[in-house]
């Protein structure tokens, strides 16, 4: 389905974030509509902190179906929705809303299932296991609550001690796992600690690809998994150390990928074509 067939029965959706420039959801996503014949569209929607309440009453009063939400809104949206499944209450972080037919704006966290799903597809069983998550923002909660819900013990390491701290008493106090916080400077006392590094912070992402938020000096060991939930770039430094130093090294485009289809699924009632969704992610980086 071309570009030109949008007429007045073409249903929209979009991911609102400041910035957006870096999301790789609109070539998924319309690749998954086209691939499926279907007259729905995905948009990007710049939308600064200050006009997110404003963009929110836009979604329902424009007809718009749903919407992701990315840096910095996951958090922020929450008391601007009518409704909220369990796990984005528990979790205390959305990136996915409904529009429901009456207008009803409801919040889901499609970043959990994702994340949990491509943990074992990849053959990651976290299980009685260790679990060292950097960073403590909205992807943080949902990779925290996954880890916690799967069996994990979990420390979580930020600049903001307390952030931490907070971040891991709430989501253990939300499920049956054990959670601890550190300051992200503690990395060379935590790294050999942990089976699984998960990197939720946004050091690294395009266009500042020359970063990482693990020290260079300190070496993952064969056997350990580092997990960086940025997709763009394909292989960011943090994941490149730990492949050198003989570690797994996975990068976010499978959760990318996974959390889109829940998302698809969500606003749809469709099962998504996951292998299309993929390809196209892969396809953008190749143009780049």
């Amino acid at each position: 389905m071309e570009l030109s067939s949008i007429n007045g029965r073409t249903k929209l959706v979009g991911i609102i974030g400041w910035p957006v420039e870096h999301t790789l959801s609109p070539v998924m996503q319309n690749e998954a509509f086209k691939a499926l014949g279907m007259n729905w569209r995905y948009l990007p929607f710049p939308t600064r902190p200050s006009d997110l309440p404003d963009a929110m009453r836009g979604i329902r009063a424009l007809g718009i179906k749903g919407v992701n939400l990315t840096i910095p809104h996951k958090e922020a949206v929450l008391p601007l929705l009518d409704e909220l499944s369990p796990a984005a209450k528990a979790i205390g972080a959305v990136n996915t809303v409904l529009v429901e037919p009456d207008g009803t704006l409801f919040g889901e966290n499609t970043d959990a299932l994702g994340f949990g799903e491509d943990l074992k597809a990849h053959g990651i069983d976290v299980a009685g296991k260790n679990a060292l998550v950097l960073g403590a923002g909205g992807a943080a909660r949902a990779v925290v609550y996954t880890l916690l819900e799967m069996g994990a013990s979990v420390c979580v390491l930020n600049r903001s001690v307390d952030r931490a701290e907070m971040l891991a008493k709430e989501m253990a106090g939300k499920t049956s796992g054990e959670a601890c916080a550190g300051r992200l400077d503690e990395i060379p006392q935590k790294a050999g600690w942990a089976y699984l590094v998960v990197n939720t912070t946004p050091v690294g992402m395009w266009p500042a690809v020359d970063a990482s938020p693990w020290p260079e000096e300190v070496r993952f060991k064969p056997g350990q998994v580092a997990y960086d939930v940025i997709y763009r770039p394909q292989e960011t430094l943090f994941m490149a150390h730990a492949r050198k130093c003989g570690a797994k090294a996975v990068g976010g485009i499978g959760m990318l990928v996974r959390q889109g289809a829940a998302a698809f699924r969500l606003w749809t009632g469709k099962e998504p074509p996951l292998a299309v969704m993929e390809a196209a992610v892969k396809m953008s980086w190749g143009n780049e």
